[in-house]
């Protein structure tokens, strides 16, 4: 039997990384598109938190992650320096509730971005780090657009924003990315990826750029293979692959 005809491979796990790939929790721009298209324009969803039912999706996903024992294994989870991906990271992979008198800084203050939601400890739990290029298509809509970098900082105390080189949004502008500009950028992303020590890896991003960043992969498997690599998130849903270093 001809294992390679199969469709089988094999790799040196040296030459592959495990990413868990994680699309946001529902945002009030999701309610707000899905009852009128044109409501994405709207200056009232600058930068869009999650909704009361994105944080008990995120609740969800948090169960499972520790039930399945993957909060364990994650080394590391980088997310976009957006509010709702940000929410979403540190509910799903952050500490437990937030003790008084830790000397630990907090993964998120209480009540961020009006979320009733209480203060999440940085205690045992992976590093977070904030990364530019995982951003959702960028332009246009202010629910894409990033508030200031101390903002966040002062949001969220314990994320890693070292990498973020502006106080400002200087990637947002009044025009929108194209799909294959998204591409292009997730290719980026993921070759930055490789430099990374870790080898199991969370990201936190959005739906249009995870979408547009795997649809270059799969045209060499079988369709049912591409089927499963490039459909689209569904709202803090993850999703787990391999990256393979065939070089």
């Amino acid at each position: 039997m001809n294992i390679a005809a199969a469709g089988q491979g094999l790799y040196p796990l040296s030459r592959c990384k495990i990413i868990h790939l994680v699309r946001h929790a529902q945002g009030v721009h999701n309610v707000a598109e899905e009852k009128n298209p044109n409501a994405c324009f709207s200056n009232d969803l600058f930068d869009a938190q999650l909704t009361p039912l994105g944080w008990n999706q995120v609740e969800n996903l948090r169960k499972h992650v520790k039930a399945c024992g993957l909060s364990r294994r994650i080394e590391l989870v980088i997310v976009s320096p957006l509010l709702r991906t940000m929410q979403t990271a540190v509910g799903v992979f952050g500490g437990e509730a937030y003790v008084d008198g830790s000397k630990e800084p907090p993964l998120m203050m209480e009540n961020v971005g009006d979320s009733n939601h209480p203060v999440i400890s940085s205690l045992n739990c992976p590093p977070i780090l904030a990364v530019e290029l995982c951003r959702e298509k960028i332009g246009l809509l202010p629910c894409d657009k990033r508030r200031t970098k101390s903002e966040y900082q002062s949001m969220f105390p314990a994320i890693d924003f070292s990498l973020i080189e502006s106080d400002e949004d200087i990637w947002w502008t009044p025009y929108r990315e194209k799909s294959e500009e998204v591409a292009a950028r997730g290719l980026k992303f993921l070759e930055w990826l490789w430099t990374r020590q870790e080898k199991e890896i969370a990201v936190v991003s959005h739906g249009g750029f995870l979408y547009n960043t795997l649809s270059a992969f799969g045209n060499d498997c079988h369709p049912n293979v591409k089927n499963d690599i490039c459909t689209l998130f569904a709202n803090c849903e993850l999703r787990s692959v391999i990256t393979v270093d065939r070089g």
